[in-house]
């Protein structure tokens, strides 16, 4: 497993990959293709980004059981349901605006009454993707990464469509890096709210597994190099205030925290 970032220096912005406690530069996006400048970094040196580039950040709701449980409010998506369970994945985007990298502060709106944290497994894609088979998907994996789906609770619950409530700047966090060839199928994934867990769940209890999502929106829409889908958040969501930090940790791959302000 490979651990690419995407870093700033007082040079500039680059990217690279950890390899024997040091940073090597590469030429562009690893999503994208690459090769190695032969630049060397230490780590005490750079400041990570979000370690992604997409053209779209295509978003999953209600993916668990125990999450839907606490959103009986959104009545149009239960109609859609049966006991509440979607009878095939929800979508909506975000924009590629709303990412910040690890360390960044979260910026609460003064529209929104509550701001939630929703801990998430993103999907880095790593080939063009059009009308696959499920069987075929994991092929289209690049890498595996942290996100907070940070959702405006109210605002979703007000407006008929999310775009809105999950568009905000600052309101799709995401690092520390992309972690590739990574067993994912039961990985953990948690959110720390002032250092107290709030949320726990695995990938094995998502109501569709990766493969059927990546396959499901590749029909939909073309996936490109660098895409990003945020898989669906599990139960225990809820809301920051300001002096708050909230991590997210996903096992094997690590720990984003971000202030919220």
């Amino acid at each position: 497993m490979e651990r690419y970032i995407k870093f700033e220096t007082a040079e500039g912005i680059g990217w690279g990959v950890f390899e024997d406690g040091k940073i090597v530069g590469l030429s562009g996006n690893p999503a994208c293709g690459f090769e190695n400048t032969g630049l060397f970094y230490q780590p005490s040196a750079v400041k990570l980004l979000a370690p992604v580039e997409p053209t779209k950040i295509i978003c999953v709701g209600l993916n668990y059981r125990e999450h839907i449980l606490e959103n009986q409010a959104f009545d149009e998506t239960e109609s859609q349901a049966t006991d509440g369970v979607p009878e095939e994945p929800i979508l909506f985007l975000k924009p590629p605006s709303a990412l910040i990298g690890p360390g960044e502060r979260i910026t609460l709106p003064e529209m929104a009454k509550r701001v939630d944290y929703e801990a998430e497994l993103g999907v880095v894609i790593g080939r063009e993707c059009h009308n696959v088979a499920s069987i075929e998907a994991e092929d289209y994996i690049f890498g595996f990464t942290c996100i907070n789906d940070v959702t405006a609770r109210d605002l979703q619950q007000k407006d008929i469509q999310w775009t809105r409530a999950k568009g905000f700047d600052t309101f799709c966090p995401v690092g520390p890096w992309v972690v590739d060839n990574l067993k994912y199928e039961n990985l953990s994934v948690e959110a720390y709210l002032n250092g107290e867990r709030r949320q726990s769940s695995r990938i094995s209890a998502m109501i569709f597994p990766i493969a059927i999502l990546i396959s499901f929106i590749s029909k939909i829409m073309t996936l490109y190099p660098g895409d990003l889908i945020a898989t669906g958040t599990p139960a225990g969501v809820g809301p920051m205030q300001t002096g708050d930090r909230i991590e997210i940790r996903i096992e094997g791959i690590g720990s984003l925290v971000n202030d919220v302000i």
